[in-house]
């Protein structure tokens, strides 16, 4: 029924026309095998009384194999496979009609015959693709000719065959514009001397300057490269091909994954791309079905993190989002970027999470289903310096947000901590650790209380590494460097880092309350983001040269400063107190809590409350310590 109400104009027209073909093809058929003679016209009076039965039956088949409802613009081999499904049921239908009801109860002999019912099939065939095959080839020819003349720039393709193919359907489809590709070239030896949709694999990577000299010679000169998926795999080395293409004065450009769910268009390559580790793969179903509907709540909703979380919210139908941010700059960039968004009620307020007050108020007011807590001070250096804003944020600001989400009756609160916690050697991982054991804490007895009509609040922490091209991180740092002309600075040569892309933390951070919300409470509360193999940071600072088409050395040079306070050479995932537990999510790894009872924790926030106040720095180290035995212990 759903499917009906959708019709449409265009949809008639195409049934219309398939009855016409379908006619004609029955005609044509009856016609063909009896050669236009007596037996032909005897047969027509009947052939009259069937059609308007059989024409009926018909519209059915072609809707229920779609052949009404897909665009003509778009055939290919499925439709095919459509229009061939219902030619066959069709002729199994004239089949039965001639064996079952007209041979034994009208004609008593074989009304239409084997022969003809073997014309139709071939016949209905032809009818029914026929113009759909012409308006295709009508719509792909016009589509290349405009790309070809409006400006566009002739282009390489970089990449095996496979991801190649799926460019070439975007720019016949119009979806890609101004590029006109002249060629492949693939890292696969099976490619070599093919044809893609009638482009030619032209060699090898090794083969870019020859390819490009060629062309140019031909008064055809290359202006734009774009990269596929594959070209950035660690054995097509694609440093090399961007060092190159930079030395060649040509464009770089390169087509999302095709695992990613985008549409395929050409973006910057970015250095994501270098970091060689595939992403994770996301059950988005699962991340919709605790999203949808629900009102949500996201803390440093302008940050890096905070605004993409807000923004893959509402991309998995969240009901209502509130916004809280404390940076009136950031707040209104980010609800501008989410007023295109229609689907969710957006609402973003000026918030500072230390005023427990105003927190409090804002979340009973909203009444959120998820809290998910982004905001706090997180520049290491900056932290070793200033302690008393990171306890006032990161721990104080974190134990409003707890509070005011229970006192609202939220379903659950889920902090954004860091690796940085495990083990803690900085103030940042210091403030963090301790507000994990707060939520932890505060878990652990909102399970152990009486029964509630409603299963109590979850609090749960996810950590992670680095994430790429958010505040604070080295990759904006190393861009302007470059592009100031160096030196790109780092601080030890062996110092390594666990990293990821933005969407991917953001993604798995709701996929571990997924977990938390299960049908089946889990003992853990604490989750860490899979990040593969740390990256060292020297190796990160070559790339991104390489990237910018530079050779590290000779046009920029890498500069190592030593190590800042607060930091390590190595990251730890979960700290030896806490034993792993397996959650079958792919890309999440979880451990159970090891927090003092909340009694404790409650006595140190106290004290640390009126060290705050008289700025005693000494007296909030000591409770610090106290509270973090294994603070510094594994200071690099």
């Amino acid at each position: 029924m759903t499917r009906l109400s959708h019709l449409t104009l265009r949809n008639f027209l195409i049934a219309l026309h398939d009855l016409l073909a379908t006619t004609a093809a029955l005609f044509a058929a009856f016609y063909l095998r009896f050669e236009g003679g007596d037996a032909f016209y005897d047969r027509l009076p009947l052939l009259f009384q069937i059609l308007p039965y059989f024409l009926a039956f018909s519209v059915v088949v072609f809707f229920v194999f779609n052949l009404t409802t897909t665009k003509w613009r778009f055939i290919s081999l499925p439709d095919a496979l459509n229009i061939l499904r219902v030619a066959t049921v069709l002729t199994a239908a004239l089949l039965a009609l001639d064996y079952i009801f007209v041979s034994p109860n009208i004609r008593g002999a074989f009304f239409l015959g084997k022969v003809t019912i073997v014309l139709y099939w071939f016949l209905e065939i032809f009818a029914l693709s026929a113009l759909r095959m012409a308006y295709r080839y009508f719509r792909y020819t016009r589509v290349r000719r405009h790309a070809r003349s409006d400006d566009a720039a002739p282009t390489l393709l970089i990449g095996r065959a496979a991801d190649a193919e799926v460019l070439l359907r975007g720019i016949e489809s119009g979806s890609i514009k101004r590029i006109w590709p002249v060629g492949v070239l693939s890292p696969s030896g099976a490619d070599r001397g093919q044809l893609i949709r009638n482009v030619p694999v032209l060699g090898g990577l090794h083969d870019i300057e020859d390819v490009v000299a060629d062309y140019a010679k031909r008064n055809k000169p290359i202006a734009r490269f774009v990269m596929t998926p594959s070209a950035f795999e660690p054995e097509s080395h694609p440093e090399s091909i961007l060092m190159r293409a930079r030395k060649l004065g040509v464009i770089v450009n390169r087509m999302p994954s095709l695992d990613s769910g985008d549409t395929p268009r050409l973006t910057a390559v970015a250095v994501e791309d270098l970091l060689l580790r595939p992403s994770e793969k996301i059950d988005y179903a699962r991340l919709e079905a605790l999203i949808r509907g629900k009102a949500v709540i996201v803390t440093g909703g302008g940050g890096s993190i905070g605004s993409e979380i807000c923004e893959r919210v509402v991309a998995f139908g969240a009901a209502r989002l509130l916004i809280l941010e404390n940076s009136e700059p950031a707040l209104y960039a980010i609800t501008e970027k989410l007023a295109a968004q229609v689907t969710a009620a957006i609402e973003g307020r000026i918030a500072d999470i230390r005023d427990r007050e105003r927190v409090m108020r804002l979340m009973a007011e909203f009444k959120p289903d998820i809290v998910f807590h982004a905001a706090a001070l997180k520049h290491v250096p900056i932290l070793e310096r200033d302690w008393s804003e990171g306890v006032k944020t990161n721990i104080f600001g974190s134990i409003n947000v707890a509070d005011a989400a229970l006192a609202a009756g939220a379903e659950a609160m889920v902090m954004i901590s860091t690796d940085k916690a495990i083990e803690p050697v900085s103030m940042l991982g210091l403030t963090k650790r301790f507000a994990e054991m707060y939520c932890q804490a505060l878990d652990h007895d909102l399970a152990a209380g009486a029964a509630r009509a409603k299963p109590p609040m979850r609090l749960i922490s996810v950590r992670f590494g680095n994430v790429l091209a958010s505040n604070g991180s080295v990759v904006p740092k190393f861009k302007a460097q470059i592009e100031a002309g160096g030196p790109v600075t780092v601080t030890h040569p062996d110092m390594v880092r666990y990293f990821m892309t933005i969407r991917e933390a953001c993604d798995l951070v709701i996929t571990a309350a997924t977990h938390a919300l299960g049908t089946v409470r889990s003992d853990v509360s604490v989750y860490v983001l899979n990040m593969g193999q740390p990256v060292r940071i020297a190796d990160l600072a070559e790339r991104m040269i390489r990237l910018s088409g530079l050779q590290p050395g000779y046009d920029i040079e890498i500069v190592f400063t030593g190590m800042r306070p607060g930091e390590r050479l190595n990251e730890i995932l979960f700290a030896s107190e806490e034993p792993t537990r397996e959650i079958g999510v792919a890309g999440i790894m979880a451990a159970q809590p090891n927090e003092p009872p909340m009694q404790t924790l409650r006595k140190w926030i106290t004290a640390l409350d009126q060290a705050i106040a008289r700025d005693d720095r000494a007296t909030i180290r000591t409770i610090l310590q106290e509270a973090v035995p294994e603070f510094g212990s594994t200071a690099a």
